[in-house]
């Protein structure tokens, strides 16, 4: 694997150290920022204007950070190599903001309770990205370690996580995930000028 750009690296080394600070002073800070940054309901009386875009630096243990950072080693650094800083960073802040907003209306509904962290959103806005980028890509997921191609890949983790989003799936935010996807999909099909408003530039 080539050294990993810039905004890919940056984005994983502030979400670690994050974690060490929740980690290693839980009763100080861990708490304080999860009040303070975590996603919370509009409801709930703890929602915070910002918390839209810096739920997604915290993460709620070891493995939620493993597998959120392994997929942005994965799958960020060729799609920002591919972009460049810009566009990259407009692809992450547009996947992270769409899936705090699905979760939002989700626990509007009644159907999520507390709050939401992680850079799933994110993540599964450049999985989406990859797939349409890269459809015949061959790749081998972590689980499960099964050859497919990207394309197939992201058909099936979008289809899971539907799945489980409608049927539980064990606290986890699976509709934030999905809106992570469509954030990724409407700002591909804008760049691309199939949206009714276009950008001033195509390509």
């Amino acid at each position: 694997m080539p050294p990993l750009p810039p905004v890919t690296k940056a984005f994983m080394l502030i979400c670690t150290a994050i974690f060490c600070v929740q980690l290693l002073l839980p009763s100080v800070a861990g708490i304080a920022l999860e009040q303070w940054f975590a996603l919370w309901g509009i409801t709930s009386g703890r929602f915070l204007p910002w918390q839209p875009l810096s739920y997604a630096f915290l993460h709620g243990d070891f493995m939620h950070l493993f597998f959120n950072m392994f997929g942005l080693w994965m799958f960020g650094g060729e799609l920002e190599n591919l972009w460049g800083r810009k566009r990259y960073i407009h692809m992450l802040v547009a996947s992270v903001l769409a899936a705090a907003t699905v979760q939002i209306l989700v626990m509007l509904l009644g159907t999520g309770r507390g709050y939401t962290v992680g850079a799933s959103g994110a993540l599964f806005g450049l999985l989406l990205s990859f797939g349409m980028l890269f459809p015949n890509r061959v790749i081998v997921p972590l689980i499960p370690p099964i050859p497919m191609k990207a394309r197939t890949f992201v058909a099936v983790f979008g289809a899971l996580e539907l799945l489980l989003g409608l049927f539980g799936g064990g606290g986890v935010a699976h509709f934030a995930h999905l809106g992570g996807m469509l954030g990724a999909w409407l700002m591909i099909s804008y760049w691309r000028g199939r949206l009714p408003f276009r950008p001033k530039t195509r390509r």
